[in-house]
């Protein structure tokens, strides 16, 4: 026999169930919080995804891709893109912010710059091995090009293990140089 609800217990699972439900939605869905094109090549797209911020680890990285669905739309063709492995550059575990940062070089990357704000995305990860950080160490970082972007955060974590960093940092032209303040600080 089922045990018998009163209609007051039943409403207060309920609204159990969709506090929980509310709450899975904020840790899970991911949106995008700011598209910045740093170089005329070069987009930064910032994640909303608080648990795959919490979850990173200096030198993983992630698969972005839009829903078809939600797509914007030109002349009746929708421009979803394929799924891309992306480096985070950076996270913000306390606002649950991630930073992607891509070279458009086909035309999946071209349409990362096109995802509005707000609009609701796949990101999975993190994912691969995290790079090794030493403690109290001389340590060279060597990036070139969009390869400065996954330094960022490796950097960080470097410095917080008491590390000395030397970075040195190599683009093919001045109009390649992106988030020159970041390296600078790294």
């Amino acid at each position: 026999d089922r045990e018998a609800v009163s209609d007051g217990e039943r409403a207060t699972r309920r609204e159990k169930m969709f506090q929980l439900f509310r709450r899975l939605d904020e840790e899970l869905i991911a949106t995008v919080h700011e598209v910045i094109r740093l170089t005329p090549n070069i987009v930064e797209v910032i994640i909303k995804a608080p648990l795959a911020a919490r979850n990173f680890l200096p030198g993983q990285f992630y698969r972005l891709q839009n829903f078809e669905r939600l797509a914007s739309e030109v002349d009746g063709h929708r421009l979803a893109f394929e799924g891309l492995a992306l480096t985070g550059a950076w996270v913000d575990k306390e606002k649950g912010l991630l930073s992607l940062v891509m070279l458009e070089m086909g035309a999946s990357s071209r349409l990362c710059a096109y995802l509005k704000v707000g609009e609701p995305v796949v990101v999975m990860g993190p994912t691969g091995a995290p790079t090794e950080i030493p403690e109290a160490q001389t340590v060279l970082l060597l990036g070139g090009g969009l390869g400065n972007a996954v330094l960022f955060s490796i950097a960080k974590a470097m410095r917080e293990k008491r590390n000395k960093v030397l970075y040195f940092s190599a683009y093919k032209s001045a109009g390649d140089v992106f988030k020159r303040s970041e390296v600078e600080e790294a």
